[in-house]
């Protein structure tokens, strides 16, 4: 497998927990832990998607923020999505295990737009 049809198989996983995370705001009551979470593991997955199409060693890690800069490594523009991978990297983890976060709606709505900005960030590195 070549590193374009690697990095499409993680960036269609990505594509896959962004829709679940909005698919899940018609529950009630939201789930704001759950689509967090989603919206982290569809960045983690689009940063791994840009590090496997230029032919990097995708590193196991939930850590948005250290793959963002090892993509960085390959494009400095990627320092423009350092506070979005920040904003996200807690609910990798975090949201999994009994320990309550106080998430608000707010919280969740700016980890949907957070993941959004990822996607279409690189996206629009991929497709030029």
């Amino acid at each position: 497998m070549n590193n374009e049809d690697i990095a499409k198989e993680w960036f269609d996983f990505g594509e896959s927990d962004l829709n679940t995370a909005k698919f899940l705001l018609q529950m009630k009551p939201i789930p704001l832990e759950i689509i967090c979470y989603h919206c982290q593991q569809s960045a983690e997955k689009y940063l791994k998607g840009y590090i496997a199409l230029d032919g990097g060693n995708v590193i196991k890690t939930h850590d948005l923020t250290l793959l963002n800069k090892v993509c960085i490594k390959y494009n400095s523009d990627f320092e423009k999505l350092e506070d979005d991978c920040i904003e996200l990297v807690d609910y990798g983890v975090q949201v999994r295990y009994p320990f309550h976060l106080d998430l608000e709606e707010n919280d969740m709505r700016k980890a949907i737009e957070s993941a959004e900005t990822i996607r279409s960030f690189i996206l629009n590195k991929v497709n030029k």
